[in-house]
C-alpha cells in the first residue's frame, strides 16, 4: 500500500498572461523527480483529481492541479458576461499552469496528464519544447457521430434543446439538471457545440486562423488511454483527436473496467479511488516512458 501521509498540498495562485487568476494545488512528497501537470475535463473542478495527484506525489512527482477560468475556484462573479471562450483554457490557462509547475521543479522534466478536453487542448499550450511526454485519459473528439450511439440522443438534446434554453434563460449553462458538471460560460458552450456538430471538429478554425495554436509543434510523445465503457471518448473519437497532432509519436491503450478491477469506469471514473492499476500504468509512462505491452501505435 502506497503511503501518501507524507504528501504536502499547497494552495497556489496562477496568474495567466492575460491577467486571469487561477486557483490550483501543488502536491509534493519529498524530492520530486518529475513534474506532472493535470488538466481537467470540461466542467470538472480540480478536486476530482486530488487522489491521483497524491498518488503521483507519493511516487516522486510534483503535481499541479488547477481550475480553468470560469470553473470551480476560478469562477468569476459574472459568468454570463465573462467573455471566456473554450480555447482560452489551453492558450492561456494551461500555458500559465505549465509555467507555474516549472517554477516549482526547475530541474525536473515536465509531463502532462490530460483528461478529456485537457488532452484535446495540449495543442493550444505554449512552451511545447518544455514537455517531455503527455498522457491522455478519456480524451476524444466531441463530435457526436464518433460517440456510442446510445449517448447520441441525449447529446443532441443537450446541444440544441437544453443548452439553448439555458442560454436564453440564464445566459450560461448552470450546474445541475441535465448538465452534471460545473456551470459553463456561454462562449465555452457555444464553441463546444459548434465543433461537436462536425467530424472535423476544431480543425477548420485552426486552419483559418481564428485561434492561434501549436498543434503542429507538439513533438513530445502521447500515450492515450481509452476506457471501453466510456460513451464519449471511444477509440474512434480518440484516434480523431490524436490525428490533430501530426508531428509526434502516438500510442493508444484500451482498458476494460474488468482490467482495473472495476465494474464501471466511464468517462470520469478513472480518477476515483480504486483505479490504482491504471494510475500505475500512467506513472510508468509519465516518469519513465514505459508503455503497457498492449499499447498500439496510432
Amino acid at each position: 500500500m502506497l503511503d501518501i501521509s507524507t504528501v504536502q498540498v499547497e494552495e497556489v495562485a496562477i496568474k495567466t498572461e492575460d491577467g486571469w487568476l487561477l486557483s490550483g494545488n501543488l502536491f509534493q512528497g519529498g524530492d520530486p523527480q518529475v513534474g506532472v501537470l493535470i488538466s481537467a475535463g470540461t466542467g470538472f473542478p480540480r478536486r476530482i483529481y486530488r487522489h491521483v495527484a497524491a498518488y503521483f506525489a507519493a511516487r516522486g512527482a510534483a503535481v499541479l492541479t488547477y481550475d480553468f477560468r470560469g470553473i470551480g475556484d476560478s469562477k468569476p462573479a459574472d459568468l454570463a458576461g465573462s467573455g471566456i471562450d473554450y480555447p482560452d483554457w489551453g492558450r492561456h490557462d494551461m500555458s500559465a499552469a505549465l509555467h507555474r509547475l516549472a517554477e516549482a521543479v526547475p530541474n525536473a522534466p515536465l509531463t502532462t496528464l490530460g483528461h478529456s478536453i485537457g488532452g484535446q487542448f495540449v495543442g493550444f499550450m505554449e512552451a511545447q519544447s518544455d514537455v517531455e511526454r503527455h498522457a491522455f485519459v478519456g480524451v476524444g473528439s466531441g463530435y457526436w457521430g464518433v460517440h456510442k450511439w446510445r449517448n447520441v440522443p441525449i447529446e443532441l438534446f443537450f446541444w440544441w434543446g437544453y443548452g439553448s434554453y439555458c442560454l436564453a434563460r440564464f445566459g450560461f449553462i448552470p450546474a445541475g439538471g441535465l448538465w452534471g458538471g460545473e456551470a459553463l460560460p456561454p462562449d465555452v458552450f457555444k464553441t463546444w457545440r459548434r465543433w461537436s456538430a462536425r467530424r472535423s471538429y476544431l480543425l477548420p478554425e485552426l486552419a483559418d486562423g481564428r485561434y492561434p495554436h501549436h498543434f503542429d509543434k507538439v513533438e513530445a510523445p502521447i500515450s492515450a488511454w481509452v476506457l471501453s465503457d466510456d460513451p464519449i471518448a471511444t477509440e474512434t473519437a480518440c484516434s480523431d483527436t490524436l490525428s490533430h497532432y501530426p508531428n509526434c509519436q502516438k500510442h493508444l491503450v484500451v482498458r476494460r473496467p474488468f482490467d482495473l478491477g472495476s465494474k464501471k469506469v466511464g468517462h470520469d471514473g478513472a480518477f476515483r479511488k480504486g483505479h490504482e492499476p491504471l494510475w500505475e500504468e500512467l506513472w510508468d509512462w509519465l516518469s519513465c516512458g514505459i508503455l503497457p505491452t498492449s499499447a498500439q501505435a496510432n
